[in-house]
C-alpha cells in the first residue's frame, strides 16, 4: 500500500506545543519603565528556610525515633517512600505553615523541601503526596499510637543532659471544635461546640511539650485524670527514678481520685479549688480586713493571701488550702488552690508557683494556632492522634531552632508564626551540578546574618 510523501512545507512545520505556557503578566510602571513578570525563574523556593529544621531533626533525631515504633506493613519490594522521609515531609510542612497533607501534592518537587529530606533537587525523585500522608496517618493500631505518644515524652526526657532533680508539668485541654461527627467527638455546652477536648502536658520552665493525648469533648474526670498522671509517670519512673515531680492544673485536675494517688505514690500537685461557702467562711476575718483596709486607705486594688487546712465532702483527708483575697472598688475577689506542698509562704505558692501555669496555655495557643494542630479532621481517633503526635514533633523541631539563636537576638524568644517569617520562608535558588548542591539565598534577607550562623549552632551534638 502507498503512503502518502509529506510536502515539503509540511515536513518543516513547527511540531505542535505538548506544554502549557505560562503568559507573563504586567504591574503599573515605574519612572517610566514597564513592569513585566512570569513564573520562570527557574528552580526557586520560599521556603529555604526547610534547611534549619531538617538539621535540627537531624539534631533531634525525631522521625527515626517515631519511625522506629511505627508499623510499616507494606511490601518491602514495593516502598518508594521510607516511613522516616513521610515524616520528615509531614513535619516540616507543618513548621512552614501547610498544615494539610494535600499541600504535599504540590511540595513534594519543591527543590527545599526534597533537599531537606536528602533527596537530591532536581535528579532525585518527588516526595510522597496527600494519598500516602492519609495511609500513614490510618496505619497503625491502638499499640502502635500509644508507643508514638510515649515516643514523645522520650524526647522531652532526652532533652535534659542528666536526670533533674525536680520537674513541674503542666496539665491542661483545650477545645479542638470538630470538622464533622468523627469519633470521640462530642457537644460541649461550655463551648457550645462539638468538639475534642485534648490533654496537654507541658515542661513550661523549659517551653517543652512533653505529652498531647485526644480524649472527647468532656471534662475529664477523677478516674480520667488518675488514670492519666499514673501512665505518664509510670513511663517517666523507667528513667527517672529520683527526679521530683510536680504537677500543676487548674480546678478540674483537683480530684480526689487524682490527688489521692498523688500522695501515695509521692509525687507533689498544685490545683486550683473552686470555692465554696464553707471553705469561704474560713477566710471570713481576712476577707473584712482586706476590704476595711482598702476602703479606708482608699486605694484602687489591696491584696493578701492566707491558708488553711480544708476537707471537701469528697476528700478523705484535710489538705492544705491557699486562698488569694483581691479586694477592689468593685468588690471582693477570693480564689482558692490544694497543694501537697508543705513548704513556701501562702503567698509564693499562689503569685510564683502556681500563676506561673498561664505560661502553659501561651504554649497551647503555640500548639493550636501558630502549628494549626487543631485540624484533627480524620474520622478515626487514632489517625487524629497520630496527628497530634506529627504537631507535637514539628512543635519540637520549632523550639530547636529558636534554641539555637543566641539570646541577645530579639528572635531568641519571638513565637513560632514570627520565626517562620523571618526565618523559614526565604526565597532561594537550588542549584545542582554535577558535584555539588547550591542555595542561592535572597541577598535582601534581613536576618542573613543570624540565618548564617544557625547551621553551625544545630549540629548534632556529640556522644
Amino acid at each position: 500500500m502507498l503512503k502518502p510523501t509529506p510536502s515539503p512545507s509540511t515536513a518543516n512545520a513547527t511540531p505542535a506545543m505538548t506544554e502549557d505556557t505560562i503568559l507573563p503578566f504586567s504591574f503599573p510602571a515605574v519612572q517610566a519603565k514597564k513592569v513585566t513578570a512570569a513564573f520562570d525563574g527557574g528552580r526557586l523556593t520560599s521556603n529555604g528556610g526547610v534547611m534549619l529544621l531538617a538539621m535540627a531533626e537531624r539534631r533531634l533525631g525525631l522521625a527515626v525515633k517515631l519511625a522506629r515504633v511505627f508499623p510499616d506493613r507494606r511490601d518491602p519490594t514495593r516502598v518508594v517512600h521510607s516511613v522516616v522521609d513521610m515524616f520528615r515531609a509531614r513535619m516540616f510542612a507543618i513548621c512552614c505553615g501547610y498544615e494539610d497533607a494535600d499541600d504535599l501534592d504540590h511540595l513534594r518537587s519543591d527543590p527545599a523541601f526534597k533537599l531537606a529530606c536528602g533527596r537530591l533537587p532536581d535528579t532525585g525523585r518527588d516526595l510522597c503526596s496527600q494519598p500516602t500522608l492519609s495511609r500513614l496517618e490510618n496505619a497503625p493500631r491502638l499499640r502502635d499510637v500509644i508507643r508514638l505518644t510515649y515516643t514523645l515524652v522520650d524526647a522531652w526526657m532526652d532533652s535534659y543532659p542528666r536526670e533533674p532533680a525536680s520537674v513541674t508539668l503542666d496539665i491542661d485541654d483545650t477545645c479542638d471544635v470538630v470538622h464533622g461527627h468523627q469519633q470521640l467527638s462530642l457537644f460541649n455546652a461550655h463551648y457550645d461546640e462539638r468538639c475534642f477536648l485534648p490533654i496537654h502536658v507541658y515542661d513550661t520552665e523549659k517551653s517543652r511539650p512533653v505529652a498531647v493525648v485526644l480524649r472527647p469533648g468532656k471534662t475529664p474526670g477523677g478516674i480520667e485524670v488518675r488514670a492519666h498522671l499514673r501512665r505518664l509517670v509510670r513511663h517517666i519512673r523507667t528513667r527517672w527514678h529520683k527526679t521530683r515531680i510536680t504537677f500543676r492544673g487548674d480546678g478540674h485536675y483537683a480530684r480526689p481520685e487524682a490527688m489521692n494517688w498523688c500522695e501515695n505514690n509521692g509525687i507533689d500537685y498544685i490545683f486550683g479549688l473552686s470555692g465554696t461557702k464553707p471553705l469561704a467562711r474560713k477566710v471570713d476575718e481576712i476577707a473584712d480586713d482586706i476590704r476595711t483596709r482598702r476602703a479606708i486607705e482608699n486605694l484602687p486594688v489591696l491584696r493578701g493571701y492566707t491558708e488553711t487546712r480544708h476537707k471537701a465532702k469528697s476528700w478523705d483527708r484535710e489538705r492544705r488550702t491557699v486562698a488569694r483575697l483581691e479586694a477592689t472598688m468593685l468588690g471582693l475577689d477570693i480564689r482558692f488552690v490544694v497543694t501537697s506542698l508543705d513548704a513556701g509562704s501562702a503567698e509564693w505558692i499562689y503569685d510564683s508557683l502556681y500563676c506561673a501555669r498561664g505560661q502553659a496555655e501561651n504554649l497551647i495557643k503555640l500548639h493550636k494556632t501558630q502549628l494549626a494542630s487543631g485540624r484533627t479532621s480524620c474520622r478515626s481517633a487514632l489517625a487524629n492522634q497520630v496527628r497530634l503526635v506529627l504537631h507535637t514533633a514539628a512543635y519540637w523541631l520549632m523550639l530547636t531552632v529558636r534554641d539555637a539563636i543566641p539570646k541577645a537576638r530579639e528572635l531568641a524568644t519571638a513565637e513560632f508564626a514570627t520565626l517562620r517569617l523571618r526565618l523559614l520562608k526565604i526565597a532561594a535558588r537550588v542549584v545542582e551540578t554535577t558535584s555539588r548542591i547550591r542555595l542561592a539565598f535572597a541577598a535582601a534577607c534581613p536576618e542573613a546574618d543570624l540565618f548564617r550562623g544557625l547551621p553551625g549552632a544545630l549540629l548534632p551534638l556529640g556522644p
